[in-house]
């Protein structure tokens, strides 16, 4: 009788504890993580996304979420901008003819954005949905030739694209990255899933 009633205190106890800590972490946890959270107007379903470039360098990006996909914004320098022209012969489709994913007709250019230094696009393969790595570095890397340009790797299955988001010939992804719709609010602030034809 006594043994149930230790055994029984100290279950409470132990349930009591963890209860208690999964509070505590759950109080350090939410501030950082909302922290990340876009804001309310971009909860809500197909809302558009403010991001604000300013802080961008030159040979950086940032990845947001617009409808629960990462959205890239790359601030390409002009080496990276160089390299577009110079890949073209490799790549599957260089003028993103291709309808699968329809690029806008803002995007319908070399380097697949309004603006040449701002590249904007979603960060999924065309194959299979995995998230390409940022390989932005031009030169010999692993899993990369020799006379890599720079640009992006899909580590799923090997698909490469340049850093405008054209994908290279051969490979498994059978369409460039989608560009999402997208408008500059001023120079400083990019609204993705809008842009001048649907808003």
């Amino acid at each position: 009788m006594s043994e149930e009633k230790v055994d029984s205190g100290r279950r409470t106890w132990l349930i009591a504890s963890a209860a208690m800590g999964g509070v505590g972490a759950t109080a350090v946890a939410v501030p950082f993580v909302t922290s990340f959270s876009p804001s309310e107007r971009a909860k809500a379903a197909g809302a558009s996304v403010e991001v604000n470039i300013a802080a961008l360098a030159p040979g950086e990006k940032v990845t947001t979420e617009w409808r629960g996909k990462p959205i890239w914004i790359l601030r390409r320098t002009p080496e990276m901008l160089a390299t577009l022209g110079k890949d073209e012969p490799e790549l599957a489709d260089p003028e993103s003819d291709r309808t699968a994913y329809p690029t806008p007709a803002y995007a319908k250019n070399r380097h697949r954005s309004i603006k040449p230094e701002f590249f904007v696009a979603i960060g999924i393969c065309s194959h299979l949905g995995c998230s390409p790595s940022d390989k932005l570095a031009a030169g010999p890397q692993p899993s990369l030739p020799e006379d890599w340009p720079g640009g992006f790797l899909c580590p799923c299955h090997g698909s490469t694209f340049d850093l405008a988001g054209r994908v290279f010939k051969n490979k498994p992804a059978p369409d460039n990255l989608e560009v999402p719709p997208h408008m500059y609010l001023s120079d400083d602030v990019i609204l993705i899933g809008e842009d001048t034809e649907t808003a």
